[in-house]
């Protein structure tokens, strides 16, 4: 592991994902908001609708309706940055 996180192109990609916005860093955000969003959407799933529709079965709709909004909305911020950038 100390080898993964010591490697120079891990560290420069990870430098990158602050200070560059290319094809490669949007798609690493893009997989971060994912995963960040099926979590939310899980969590608020199971408080709105756990002990009407069971807590596993409210987490998995949950976690799949909550990326529904948050791609679309990544994408056209990173297009947004992308423009202001240039």
């Amino acid at each position: 592991m100390c080898d993964f996180v010591n490697n120079p192109a891990f560290r420069d990609f990870v430098d990158s994902l602050n200070t560059d916005l290319n094809f490669t860093t949007a798609l690493a955000w893009l997989a971060i908001a994912v995963i960040l969003s099926m979590v939310g959407g899980a969590i608020g799933g199971m408080i709105l609708a756990g002990k009407d529709l069971g807590y596993k079965f409210s987490a998995t709709i949950g976690s799949l309706f909550a990326p529904a909004g948050v791609i679309p909305t990544l994408i056209l911020g990173l297009l947004i940055l992308t423009f202001l950038g240039n």
